[in-house]
């Protein structure tokens, strides 16, 4: 026996959640190779710097420069700090932005979740209400052929 079929009317609401939860899992994903590029940046910065350090402390073979040339120098060098500064609060901002992401994400996953179990459990209970109504005229066909087997 087949009664009605199953309606879930907050469908439309699971839809939406499911949704947001997809659009937060991608924006997961680019905050996260967001910050590996800026790790990486970070590493370029850094390995640039500490190569310039070298440089500025070992000039090569007794080579003897000028003020001009050390002022060049010293300024490249500076400049290559602050580059290594910003690469380095870059990645801090980037590093919060994959946090607040995932925070996003988990509620995000939590209401499709629990909205889905609402949906389970609506889902349940009317299959529940199906077989009790399927039993019921089970038993009442049953009882009709036994009143008519006792009648003969």
């Amino acid at each position: 026996m087949a009664g009605p079929s199953f309606h879930f009317r907050l469908e439309r609401v699971r839809a939406l959640r499911e949704r947001k939860q997809k659009l937060a899992e991608q924006e997961l994903a680019l905050a996260i190779r967001g910050r590996s590029q800026s790790e990486q940046e970070l590493q370029q910065a850094q390995a640039s710097l500490l190569r310039a350090h070298s440089e500025q402390r070992d000039p090569g073979a007794g080579l003897a420069f000028g003020a001009d040339e050390l002022r060049a120098r010293q300024a490249f060098l500076e400049r290559l700090e602050a580059q290594h500064g910003r690469h380095a609060r870059e990645l801090e901002r980037r590093s919060a932005e994959v946090t607040r992401r995932d925070q996003l994400l988990t509620t995000a996953a939590s209401e499709h979740k629990m909205i889905n179990r609402l949906r389970d459990r609506h889902r349940f209970a009317h299959e529940r209400e199906l077989a009790r109504r399927e039993q019921g005229t089970l038993d009442e066909i049953a009882s009709v052929r036994f009143r008519r087997s006792v009648s003969r």
